[in-house]
């Protein structure tokens, strides 16, 4: 109760709080994350913005420059040093109308034949100045001299000299242009130029004046880089690579601030994230708590038999195979049959009731006199029992005295019951087959059975003649297999619930030479040991495909265990046996039989889905016996379920009932038809009538019917020769 109430308080409170907290910080991570990658675009685009500027403002200095430098009047004037109009034209007007800061015309000799400003700076020494422009100057004219023309255009006139530099101690972008003639009429010899220099320093008001242009917050130079992170900076680099020094200014952060506007956000989202999750909690864990104690029914139901409570048949398998496995060489273990003598007359002579309470009692007693054995519940009205660590000698003993327990009357109600009991024991020590030893017991079974009942057999040598013939019976089944003889098909027919005819199931039937009709039930797990299973699957599908086309109106189910549903090459066998008889797939269903167990699960699923994709339908088989069948309805695509007949007759029963109708609307839920078997009374017809069962099938509606017998019947039905009131008489 104490780690109850602790899941729960962790489901309510410590999950949603902790769900709460990683969702808000994954959400704020993630805002975190987005907004610096948004900030790091963000500057990335504003430097690329800056160092875009600077080399535009280069390029349009030279530009500027051309606008005066490729001119007849210009050449003429400087060559006559013509002073007023040099300064009008080159000198003052760049610095007003551009905004350049100097300007210079240089001789041929590159002695400057005009300067604006004419007095020195006092940030700068002429020779400072000099410095700026004199190898700019000299690249230009070797270039000029060497009749270089590159990256002339429509837009650039002339060719160039241009790059970031030092004039004293303040950083400008100095160019250098040649004075040309604008219409080639004056002659000019090459590298003899009057050049033109101007100058634009990077410091002062530009990069004020950038800033407001482009929206840049503090834009201003440093010469030294900024030791502050939150700041962004560009270099300015001459083309050598030197860094003359920085632009640097408040960077725009978007994702910061979008970052701050949502944080109330994130802190009602925690808010309402916790306490819609402690909600959910609280409503999960009472669903839970009901899932859980469903889960525990159904699990309990698929292993153990509905009306004792013992284990079932195939979970008592399972449990003796692991302790087969576990077990040491020298541990002696035995598995010990329980058949109630004479329980048949008890139904008879009293009731379903009184034999249903029969069983629960016995079953109490067998559990209250091996309290510490696995025990299950077989077929019909007998029980099965492993005992582990005994001698040969003590499990006769206890094998005489459950003789002697069953002896015993039981007393339901006012009703004296006295049967009794045989019992078969096989004894091994060590690892062993768990089938075989299973076998054993019920050859023993047999034998104390034959020798009269209410008594015991253990296996032994004495038996030998039941293994001799078993072994003839296996070699019969052989001959009659690879021959095609004794073996038949009977159909047995499947009626809709207002009485039509549906479909038919294709049955095998073994009439044996000399024994006559053996039951599907003793020959068919034989086969499936010898591996027959496959040849007789052909041959009653090749036997239904020959009836489909006799009767081309109807559709017929055969059965398929698990061994060959997981076979490779069942599907293909299939399709060529429809294609050999003309038939279409969807006339064909396919039912999936528990008689054999595989863990072929993924190869099963992909017999199935290729089979269904050509239009073959499919069918789970004795539904509900088992936890396979309840699984399988999750694992496989099919589209009908039949309702184990066991089920059936339990019907008027209250927990019987219940179990059918959840079938029923589990199956319908998933879009699956639904067909019961072994309906023997009207009253059962009804009752499944009403609960909306899609398909009939049992002794009261019709018994399996040999080929030409199933003709003759499904002609007569259509033709209206048949009384069909009369079918469920």
């Amino acid at each position: 109760m104490t780690i109850q109430l602790r899941s729960e308080w962790a489901l309510r409170w410590v999950l949603p709080a902790f769900v709460s907290v990683m969702l808000v910080a994954l959400i704020a991570f993630t805002l975190s994350w987005a907004a610096s990658r948004s900030d790091e675009l963000a500057v990335s685009r504003q430097r690329d913005l800056v160092i875009l500027t600077v080399a535009k403002l280069k390029a349009g200095i030279a530009h500027d420059q051309e606008s005066a430098t490729v001119w007849d009047d210009a050449v003429k004037n400087t060559r006559w040093r013509n002073i007023n109009w040099i300064d009008a034209n080159l000198g003052s007007w760049m610095h007003s109308y551009f905004s350049h800061d100097v300007a210079i015309v240089l001789a041929p000799d590159l002695v400057p034949a005009y300067q604006f400003p004419a007095d020195s700076s006092e940030f700068f020494k002429p020779e400072d100045l000099q410095n700026s422009y004199l190898a700019l100057a000299r690249r230009l004219q070797e270039r000029l001299t060497a009749g270089d023309t590159s990256g002339i255009s429509d837009k650039t006139l002339s060719i160039g000299e241009a790059d970031v530099t030092y004039v004293g101690v303040r950083p400008a972008i100095v160019s250098v242009k040649p004075i040309i003639s604008d219409t080639g009429s004056i002659e000019q010899v090459p590298g003899q130029e009057m050049l033109h220099v101007a100058v634009r320093f990077l410091d002062g008001d530009l990069p004020s004046m950038i800033g407001k242009e482009y929206a840049f917050s503090g834009l201003e130079f440093t010469a030294t880089r900024p030791k502050d992170q939150s700041v962004a900076i560009v270099p300015l680099a001459a083309r050598n690579g030197e860094i003359y020094g920085y632009f640097r200014w408040e960077p725009f952060t978007p994702g910061q601030r979008v970052l701050e506007a949502t944080l109330p956000s994130l802190l009602i989202s925690f808010v309402a994230l916790f306490a819609g999750s402690s909600l959910a909690g609280g409503a999960i864990w009472r669903r839970s708590q009901r899932l859980a104690s469903s889960r525990a029914a159904l699990r309990h139901q698929a292993t153990h038999d509905l009306l004792t409570g013992l284990l079932n048949r195939v979970q008592f398998g399972a449990e003796l195979h692991c302790r087969m496995l576990e077990a040491a060489h020298d541990e002696s273990h035995s598995v010990v049959f329980v058949d109630l003598d004479h329980f048949k007359r008890v139904n008879d002579e009293y009731g379903h009731s009184v034999g249903d309470e029969l069983m629960v009692l016995a079953a109490t007693r067998l559990s209250d006199f091996l309290p510490e054995s696995v025990i299950a519940r077989g077929e019909g009205d007998e029980f099965t029992v492993f005992l582990q660590g005994l001698d040969a000698e003590r499990c006769e003993e206890l094998a005489s005295q459950l003789v002697d327990l069953f002896k015993m009357p039981f007393f339901i109600g006012t009703v004296r019951v006295a049967i009794g009991a045989s019992v078969g024991v096989a004894f091994a020590a060590g690892s062993c087959d768990p089938v075989e030893l299973t076998r054993q017991a019920n050859i023993a079974l047999y034998h104390a059975k034959t020798a009269g009942r209410d008594t015991y057999a253990v296996f032994g040598k004495h038996m030998d003649e039941l293994l001799r013939k078993r072994r003839a019976l296996e070699a019969d089944l052989r001959s009659a297999v690879e021959k095609r003889i004794e073996l038949e098909t009977f159909y047995q027919p499947v009626f809709s619930k207002d009485g039509g005819l549906s479909s038919f199931e294709a049955l095998v039937r073994w009439k044996h030479s000399t024994s006559g009709y053996i039951p599907p039930d003793q020959f068919i797990p034989v086969a499936e040991e010898i591996g027959l299973i496959p040849d007789i699957g052909a041959f009653v599908l090749e036997d239904a495909c020959k009836m489909l086309v006799e009767l081309p109106h109807i559709t017929v189910a055969v059965n398929a265990s698990s061994v060959e549903l997981g076979s490779p090459d069942y599907a293909l066998r299939v399709l060529a046996t429809l294609n050999k008889w003309r038939v279409r797939p969807e006339r064909l269903e396919i039912e999936l039989t528990e008689t054999a167990s595989t863990n072929k699960t993924s190869e099963i699923r992909e017999t199935i889905s290729n089979l269904k994709a050509v239009g073959v339908r499919f069918a789970i088989d004795d539904f509900g016996t088992g936890y396979s069948s309840i699984s399988r309805i999750q694992k496989f695509d099919v589209d009908r379920v039949k309702i184990d007949r066991s089920f059936v007759e339990e019907m008027h029963k209250s927990d019987s009932r219940a179990l059918v109708v959840a079938m029923i609307d589990m199956a319908h839920a998933k879009g699956l038809r639904v067909t019961a078997e072994g309906v023997e009374t009207e009253e059962q017809r009804a009752a499944l009538g009403r609960l909306g069962c899609d398909e009939l099938q049992g002794f009261l509606l019709s018994r399996p019917l040999p080929h030409e017998a199933a003709l003759i019947f499904a002609s007569r039905f259509d033709t209206g020769k048949v009384d069909r009131n009369l079918i469920y008489a």
